[in-house]
């Protein structure tokens, strides 16, 4: 009976967890720059800027605590939502909690041991080629945080894309093993445009501006090969036979 009444008298729970996270990296603290900068990324991908969250990098950045509300200003007039700051000082750690934003350390990089850690396997660098057309081919895995862009043709990827990592194609997008990030096929408003892969897990689809997030994908075809296509302006998404 005890156990009963404290779930009932409990309202939340604290939970670690890992989620999926946009970093946007200023190397600017100019808004203007980045109101131009961030218009010409919105014509290309409409569909990533629909309140998407956003942890603001300012450690490449002086004094950045001065433009901050500005920047945060800017990035929600494109339908970002900034949620959070990471580098920078106690006065940078002040203006984020004064605009009601998280705050992170900055990232650091630990220098490695030489001596005592032997030297790993090398890695088979990635490779992207444009061949004739117009696409784009890449062998080996989009990271996190990076974005590739094929804006004359479909764009073929060899590999993984990892979550936190963009695709785009004005054409068609084939991931040739997972896909954890964001994929966005028809960039130019081609309808007739799809997106393929092996193994789904996207947080979010786009086929020419119409898209869908993870959470509105149909679970039992998470982890499954697929295509995704427009169907009376709606994205169908259906086994890949």
């Amino acid at each position: 009976m005890s156990l009963n009444v404290d779930r009932a008298s409990t309202a939340f729970t604290f939970k670690g967890g890992m989620l999926p996270m946009t970093v946007m990296e200023l190397t600017s603290a100019d808004p203007e720059r980045i109101r131009e900068q961030l218009a010409g990324k919105l014509s290309q991908s409409p569909a990533f800027f629909q309140h998407t969250p956003v942890v603001l990098s300012v450690e490449k950045l002086d004094e950045p605590h001065l433009a901050l509300e500005r920047i945060c200003a800017v990035c929600r007039a494109h339908k970002l939502l900034p949620v959070a700051v990471r580098g920078g000082a106690d006065p940078v750690k002040q203006s984020a909690w004064a605009l009601g934003l998280g705050w992170f350390p900055p990232q650091e990089i630990k220098p490695r041991n030489l001596e005592s850690v032997a030297a790993p396997a090398p890695e088979t660098p990635a490779e992207s080629v444009q061949p004739a057309g117009g696409g784009r081919i890449h062998r080996g895995t989009v990271r996190s945080g990076q974005q590739l862009t094929a804006p004359d043709g479909d764009l073929v990827v060899i590999g993984a894309v990892n979550a936190g990592a963009e695709v785009l194609a004005a054409g068609n997008v084939h991931v040739y093993g997972a896909l954890r990030g964001r994929a966005l096929a028809g960039i130019h408003g081609d309808a007739q445009a799809g997106i393929f892969c092996r193994e789904l897990h996207a947080e979010l689809l786009s086929v020419a501006g119409n898209y869908k997030r993870l959470e509105d994908i149909d679970p039992r075809l998470l982890g499954s090969a697929v295509q995704v296509r427009l169907s009376d302006d709606q994205l169908a998404i259906a086994g890949l036979t």
